[in-house]
């Protein structure tokens, strides 16, 4: 816990109340007020949560104003272009870079952990054909609890150590399985011999009658989503599985219930949405049309992919999402795909129309990720699988540093209840 670096003074009816405050390494300072209700018999109101730090983290920092985004202090910027996502991995689980030799463990370890219980391929198959595959998605993992008993103690820092790596390394393959089921083809097993990143791409689009080899531009592309979207601090599906954490559940049940919050459209659908939207414009030719709406104040339409709920200047994963999202499409070609022609024109208007500048209305990670997505040929039902792929190790992360928090109780928030006040039972006849 932070040091106590000043008090902040609440009166209530004359009576004042001092609240310890404490100085975050970066970011506003926060004021303690655990035990205002037993001093004042008052909460606090704070909807979304917005306004109160729920906990207190080493893991990632965000600054929106400023478009700051570091994982253990280290900026998302280098990471994504001079890092890998397993390396960035082991960062987020264990707080520093590894050493060659860390990180060749690691890397084996994952790999070596990649397949899942052949009687789980059961649970696919009672899933309908047209099932989405978030559905599919937060049904097996939940059920991996029903398989790994070795891993569900987390009371014991060697089995909370296993799940955590069986997670990562699972879930490419969940994903791609959960992906297969959807299209009607059959599963492919994981390879060791391949990286983290060639080796979800191959479970996803090799089918047995022949062989596929990975392009490694796509593999970049593809291990940059993943860096991008590792973690992003105590957002809605974080949040999620810090609250189910606390209650003791086991660490299948609460990656399931992030993965399920992940599934809403205000939250992982947003690269999906901006997919739906490129595709509502249709033509680079009726851009000017759409761009006219998004200026127009009475007309619900958004610009989805532009701007940011966090950040109110740039997006700081957008920049290297764009380099991805050029090398992508210079390989895979653009002229007989109209979604992505209007995705590269849109870019350029939005780049050079004032309107966009002066709202801070840029590019954002989604809009960039959906683009290279569909490039690759993923339909916009997998790009909420992927993000809860990419996101796993950032739960994971957040929920191991959650356990060893000796301040940790069971989430409980309170409310402003204004519903009727105590009232007599009436019989029914008297109603």
């Amino acid at each position: 816990m932070a040091e106590t670096t000043k008090t902040a003074t609440l009166t209530i009816d004359g009576v004042s109340h001092d609240l310890a405050m404490y100085a975050p390494t970066d970011g506003p300072e926060v004021i303690d007020i655990r035990k205002l209700y037993a001093q004042a018999g008052v909460f606090t109101y704070d909807p979304g949560f917005t306004s109160t730090a729920s906990c207190d983290s080493t893991i990632t920092y965000i600054d929106g104003e400023k478009g700051i985004l570091t994982h253990r202090g280290y900026p998302i910027g280098q990471l994504a272009k001079d890092s890998h996502y397993l390396e960035v991995c082991y960062l987020l689980l264990y707080g520093e870079l590894p050493s060659a030799a860390q990180l060749e463990e690691f890397e084996t370890l994952v790999t070596r952990h990649t397949m899942i219980h052949e009687q789980m391929h059961n649970f696919f198959r009672g899933f309908r054909r047209d099932a989405h595959p978030m559905a599919t998605m937060v049904g097996v993992v939940g059920a991996m609890s029903a398989f790994y008993h070795d891993s569900t103690d987390i009371n014991d820092p060697h089995q909370r150590e296993v799940a955590s790596i069986r997670l990562i390394a699972k879930m490419p393959t969940i994903a791609a399985m959960a992906y297969k089921y959807s299209i009607g083809q059959p599963f492919v097993y994981p390879r060791n011999d391949l990286d983290y990143a060639s080796n979800f791409l191959r479970m996803c689009f090799s089918v047995p009658a022949e062989e596929y080899e990975v392009n490694p531009i796509l593999a970049r592309a593809m291990d940059r989503i993943f860096t991008l979207h590792a973690d992003h601090e105590q957002n809605a599906s974080t949040s999620t599985v810090r609250l189910a954490s606390s209650s003791g559940a086991n660490p299948f049940a609460c990656i399931a219930a992030g993965i399920a919050c992940l599934w809403g459209p205000a939250h992982g659908g947003a690269n999906q949405a901006c997919l739906e939207m490129l595709r509502e414009i249709g033509t680079p030719d009726r851009i000017p049309e759409f761009i006219a709406r998004a200026k127009d104040r009475n007309d619900p339409f958004r610009l989805m992919g532009f701007g940011h709920r966090v950040y109110k200047n740039f997006d700081p994963r957008a920049k290297v999402m764009k380099e991805s999202a050029d090398e992508v499409l210079d390989l895979l070609g653009v002229e007989n795909n109209p979604t992505l022609q209007v995705a590269k024109e849109l870019e350029r208007v939005a780049l050079e129309d004032p309107y966009f500048a002066e709202k801070k209305l840029y590019p954002n990670v989604d809009f960039y990720s959906g683009i290279i997505l569909d490039a690759m040929g993923f339909p916009t039902s997998m790009f909420t699988p992927i993000f809860a792929l990419a996101r796993t190790v950032g739960w994971v992360s957040q929920w191991k540093e959650q356990l060893a928090d000796p301040q940790l109780k069971i989430g409980r928030p309170r409310q402003l209840y204004l519903g009727a006040a105590q009232r007599d039972y009436v019989d029914i006849e008297n109603r």
